[in-house]
């Protein structure tokens, strides 16, 4: 793998972990740094040996937000031709289970890059926020859609108007989290649950991770139509044979992503 400034990944096994590493930063995001996540997500996405990526923060925190000196004497039309947020809209684009292990706080960008994510786990005192309000903006990069469209419009509201901090407790009960561990534990049980992601067919979680975003942003009957036609087009794959020979036979499917 590529020499990485702001990043760092390491492969175990089917899983691959992509650090971000600007601990004397608190991980703060700026446009060389996101623009290298997004370019090691695709790479992870075309490498036939990782099933699942895990996005974690190297030191004390996941990510503390943005970096305010890049977009301070900002212009309008300088951000629309610098069209700076185009490069997460690539992070949609990705195939492969992407999980998010926040501990310390995610803040800002921080907060975007988790919902950007397909599953948020965080350590029991992790926090979460969208500071923005309290800088005279408002977040760019998918926050009020993403946060509107996992709890909902009203709590979406309260929680970018008043731009506090958020206990991963509080976001776990709005069905944010899926799971809450202990910081030291954090790492090692979402990669436990990692590798039992890793283990299933490939094809089918990659066509329900699909299906399951049309649902989000599509009428019912188109929605149904994409989980139908891709039902269907597991049928062609070798996984949907190997799996339904297995069941019949009670032994543990292999399945190669075929």
């Amino acid at each position: 793998m590529s020499h990485h400034s702001y990043i760092k990944v390491k492969k175990e096994g089917s899983v691959a972990k992509l650090y971000l590493n600007r601990p004397q930063q608190l991980n703060a995001l700026h446009r060389a740094m996101v623009e290298e996540i997004v370019t090691a997500l695709e790479h992870l996405d075309g490498d036939e040996e990782v099933r699942v990526i895990i996005l974690l923060g190297k030191g004390k925190t996941f990510a503390a937000g943005a970096d305010i000196d890049e977009m301070m004497e900002a212009d309008p039309i300088q951000l629309e031709q610098l069209n700076q947020f185009a490069v997460w809209d690539r992070i949609r684009l990705i195939k492969k289970p992407l999980l998010a292990a926040v501990h310390g706080v995610a803040l800002g960008g921080g907060f975007e890059l988790a919902l950007h994510c397909d599953l948020i786990f965080a350590a029991a005192d992790a926090r979460f926020g969208f500071p923005e309000v309290k800088l005279g903006v408002m977040p760019g990069a998918g926050g009020t859609q993403y946060l509107t469209k996992a709890v909902g419009k009203h709590r979406a509201l309260q929680w970018l108007w008043s731009g506090e901090m958020l206990e991963a407790t509080l976001l776990w009960q709005a069905g944010l989290i899926v799971r809450l561990f202990p910081e030291q534990e954090l790492e090692q049980e979402v990669t436990i649950y990692a590798q039992r992601l890793a283990s299933q067919a490939p094809l089918a979680l990659r066509l329900i991770k699909e299906a399951v975003n049309k649902a989000q942003d599509l009428p019912l009957v188109e929605g149904m139509a994409w989980e139908r036609k891709n039902f269907y087009l597991l049928f062609a794959s070798q996984d949907q044979k190997e799996g339904m020979r297995a069941f019949k036979a009670k032994r543990s499917p292999r399945f190669t992503g075929r």
